[in-house]
């Protein structure tokens, strides 16, 4: 089993942890604990990096119209996609000059519906994003809640506009509050330390984006999640569509 072990840490890129790991043997037949494999990675010197706390790019504008907070920081993943939306901004390290990812997470899956990337931390990036998000969504998401901060890149008339036009209702937490916006922070911790610390600073704008592009389809589609049932979103979406239709 060590040697399992072993495979599927590097299989992960060394992002996975010790639960994760367990997941994976389970799934595949495997009756093991935790606890053992936990130690099985203690012997091998396998450890996961940490998440750590991330520079806050929020820009907010104190004379923009601010959205009531909806959710009150009550992140429960509702029983089906296009309930609630959070979004956030972030930067990826590269040499060739700034280079942005905005995101659309959705509370149901934890699934990224949509992102863009581009070298302007601005609305049009923000609003691109939630483009994105929508055509995935199949169009017609009317009456979703997304959540941000109090970001300019949010507040403006670009993106307000783009959610008046999907019948999108905005939802705002506080200035300089992590925690009012947790699920959007945790999806850019997990990028910048599952991906960007180990790959340090990208040299292009072109390598940068389809190695986050990359990320985000694995994150969707492989990476397990503890919210979804400790599968991937993608995975967990397809099961409860499933069972909605049993």
């Amino acid at each position: 089993m060590t040697a399992l072990v072993v495979t599927l840490f590097a299989r992960h890129k060394g992002r996975y942890g010790s639960p994760r790991i367990t997941d994976d043997l389970q799934a595949m037949g495997w009756r093991v604990s935790v606890n053992t494999v936990a130690s099985i990675m203690a012997g091998q010197d396998l450890v996961a990096r940490p998440k750590r706390r991330r520079r806050n790019l929020t820009q907010p504008d104190g004379s923009a119209r601010k959205a009531p907070d909806l959710l009150n920081r009550d992140f429960t993943p509702p029983a089906v996609p296009n309930v609630a939306w959070v979004g956030d901004l972030t930067e990826i390290p590269c040499d060739q000059g700034p280079f942005y990812l905005a995101t659309v997470v959705d509370l149901h899956s934890r699934r990224a519906v949509g992102f863009a990337m581009g070298a302007h931390h601005d609305a049009a990036l923000a609003t691109a994003a939630l483009q994105v998000a929508i055509v995935v969504r199949g169009g017609d998401v009317a009456g979703v809640i997304f959540h941000s901060d109090q970001g300019g890149e949010y507040t403006g008339s670009l993106f307000r506009a783009a959610c008046a036009r999907a019948k999108v209702r905005q939802s705002m937490g506080r200035t300089g509050s992590a925690l009012d916006n947790a699920v959007a922070e945790s999806f850019n911790s997990t990028l910048q330390f599952e991906l960007l610390a180990r790959a340090g600073r990208y040299a292009t704008r072109v390598q940068a984006r389809a190695e986050v592009a990359a990320f985000i389809d694995e994150y969707n589609n492989q990476r397990r999640h503890s919210t979804a049932g400790r599968l991937p979103p993608a995975v967990y979406e397809a099961r409860v569509r499933a069972e909605r239709a049993a």
